[in-house]
């Protein structure tokens, strides 16, 4: 299998789960959104290394027990209301519940 056939199969294989986790859909790429969810509009990534790792791992060593650690990445010379939140999926679903069901 050549690599961006793997490439697809491992997106669509995320895709899959995080639907199953959020309690959604999965539409695809013809659908435009990866993920339809009641509340949620969903574009899934999935990579073998992504620098927000380490802006979390950095996040985690400096959380204080009984706080969850979040990740808030802005875009110098953009505006703060575009500013990208991160959240591990289990903080996410703790926070969430009612979302995910």
């Amino acid at each position: 299998m050549n690599d961006s056939r793997k490439n697809r199969t491992r997106g669509k294989r995320a895709e899959r789960h995080v639907a199953k986790t959020l309690n959604g859909k999965r539409v695809g790429t013809l659908g435009g959104e990866d993920v339809s969810h009641d509340l949620l509009s969903v574009e899934v990534k999935s990579r073998q290394r992504f620098v927000g790792e380490t802006f979390m791992s950095q996040a985690k060593a400096n959380c204080p027990d009984g706080k969850i650690p979040a990740v808030v990445v802005h875009i110098h010379g953009k505006r703060h209301a575009d500013d990208l939140v991160i959240l591990r999926m289990v903080d996410f679903k703790e926070l969430h519940g009612k979302v995910v069901k």
